[in-house]
């Protein structure tokens, strides 16, 4: 199953190396508000009110129709055909960004056990390296209510480009209907604390930050 999901990864650098240059225009929101993205597979996520949200997405939805039966015959391509970015929102001078990317069973074709979560997150750590130089990776794994999390923080620059610094941060879960990751390139801790105290709800369960204080020992760098 490993194979399939670097290609996930993949997807969604694509949407991070494509966002606008610095100088987006202000929301006029401040960093109190939030917006929460509701999904149909059974989650949501908040993202503060001063980032802004690439594209029109004022909920996330799928952008396209779970189609099993047409999807390409190896898992790779399954992957690619049926992987889906429905929240990217930027923040600052460097750039940080949060992309939530989901790949839906329906299209996939199959489910992916829970013991096969580390795979699907070390999996779309390593795609993340045909983009990123990456380095000093630290693996965790905790729990939000009834589900289990994997998560990796580790620094980063886009290749070809040494400055600037970036903390990256991948958490990954598995749902009923669904695989899905939230991802950060964070230039600054601000952002960092951000992206893991933006409040998820996966199935029910009550609403919690992406990423428990507490869960890395060592604070992340200071850019």
């Amino acid at each position: 199953m490993r194979a399939a999901v670097p290609i996930v990864a993949l997807y969604a650098c694509a949407t991070l190396l494509g966002q606008p240059v610095p100088g987006q225009p202000d929301s006029g929101r401040t960093a109190n508000e939030t917006k929460t993205f509701s999904d149909p597979r059974g989650f949501s996520y908040a993202i503060p009110g001063d980032w802004d949200v690439v594209g029109d997405a004022d909920t996330a939805t799928p952008d396209k129709p779970a189609q099993p039966d047409k999807a390409p015959g190896s898992a790779a391509k399954k992957g690619m055909e049926c992987a889906e970015v429905p929240v990217t929102a930027i923040h600052g001078d460097p750039i940080s960004t949060i992309v939530e990317v989901v790949l839906p069973f329906d299209c996939f074709g199959q489910a992916f056990s829970p013991d096969q979560l580390s795979d699907f997150g070390i999996g779309t750590s390593q795609g993340l390296k045909e983009s990123f130089d990456i380095a000093g990776p630290i693996d965790k794994f905790y729990s939000i209510g009834s589900h289990r999390l994997w998560v990796q923080r580790s620094r980063g620059t886009v290749k070809g480009k040494p400055e600037p610094q970036y903390t990256v941060e991948i958490a990954c879960t598995l749902l009923k209907k669904a695989a899905v990751c939230w991802m950060a390139m964070a230039a600054d801790s601000t952002s960092l604390d951000a992206f893991e105290q933006g409040a998820v709800t996966l199935e029910g369960d009550s609403p919690t930050p992406l990423v428990p204080s507490g869960t890395f020992p060592i604070p992340a760098p200071q850019h």
